[in-house]
């Protein structure tokens, strides 16, 4: 097994959003057939009814929870050009007012795959380095749209991420610009188009050189905007959202472990509908 530095190790884990960042290679690994894996769950529920920006009284107690586990990896050709692979198992319910009646509606099972091929370019600076990123993406249609909740959408859809980011041993930086363009699915099922920026901002306060472990704290910002789009149930979906959370993250040799939690600070939908709410995720991976 390779020794990776701390401060590349410290982002390891850092996937951010599920379709926009990538996974344990923002910074690593670097070398030519360098290789790694992680897992993360991710949780988000909510009983918040919003109309537009405002929120609604909810006597019929309409809910939402998301229960995602990923499965990601990395494989490094080069050092600036990489392939990624993102693998969702969806656990969800929603309940939902449908034709009148209220239902308790749940989809379960693996979701739509996320391919990417990260590009990459570097530059040394005086302690400190930096790169530009340019990477396509492409979702595959894997998720079923059988379930009362679907864990998929049946379409084919297409990414694109620009990013910017600087590290030395006690900051990092990153600055993701993102869209994707979502088609029509199954059963009624449209999502809007995404446009997404995150900014992350980390501090690197401890490091022990002689075990290559430390700590890692992050901020984490986060603004989307979706077009407004169709559910199954031919409810409006999309909208407006900002969000901002802390990150932790440690890590020894070349195992990490981070954990974050994301709070919505601004919210606005289309029509009626179930906030994002506070959303959770832990993980761990490791690099070769």
């Amino acid at each position: 097994m390779r020794r990776v530095s701390g401060v590349a190790l410290a982002v390891l884990l850092w996937a951010g959003a599920a379709w926009a960042h990538q996974p344990v290679m923002d910074m690593a690994p670097r070398w030519a057939g360098g290789y790694g894996a992680q897992v993360r769950q991710e949780y988000r529920s909510s009983d918040t009814l919003l109309r537009g920006d405002d929120e609604q009284p909810n006597p019929q107690g309409a809910r939402r929870r998301v229960s995602t586990t990923w499965l990601e990896g990395i494989y490094t050709f080069t050092r600036e050009v990489r392939a990624t692979i993102k693998l969702p198992y969806v656990d969800q319910e929603r309940s939902a007012v449908v034709n009148g009646v209220r239902q308790k509606l749940r989809g379960r099972g693996l979701g739509d795959m996320v391919l990417a091929v990260p590009l990459r370019k570097y530059w040394n600076l005086e302690g400190a380095t930096a790169n530009i990123g340019l990477t396509p993406q492409l979702r595959v249609p894997t998720g079923s749209t059988r379930d009362d909740d679907p864990v998929g959408d049946g379409s084919w859809d297409f990414g694109l991420s620009g990013s910017f980011s600087s590290e030395s041993f006690r900051w990092y930086t990153l600055v993701d610009v993102f869209w994707w363009k979502n088609t029509p699915g199954r059963r009624g099922i449209d999502q809007g188009d995404l446009v997404g920026l995150d900014v992350n901002l980390g501090y690197h306060p401890w490091h022990d050189n002689e075990h290559n472990a430390g700590v890692f704290v992050m901020l984490d910002v986060e603004a989307r905007y979706e077009s407004r789009g169709t559910n199954a149930f031919g409810f409006a979906t999309g909208g407006t959202r900002l969000g901002v959370g802390p990150v932790l993250v440690g890590y020894w040799r070349n195992v990490m472990a981070r954990a974050e939690a994301k709070f919505p600070v601004y919210e606005r939908v289309f029509d009626t509908q179930v906030s994002r709410g506070v959303q959770l995720n832990v993980g761990i991976g490791v690099t070769f």
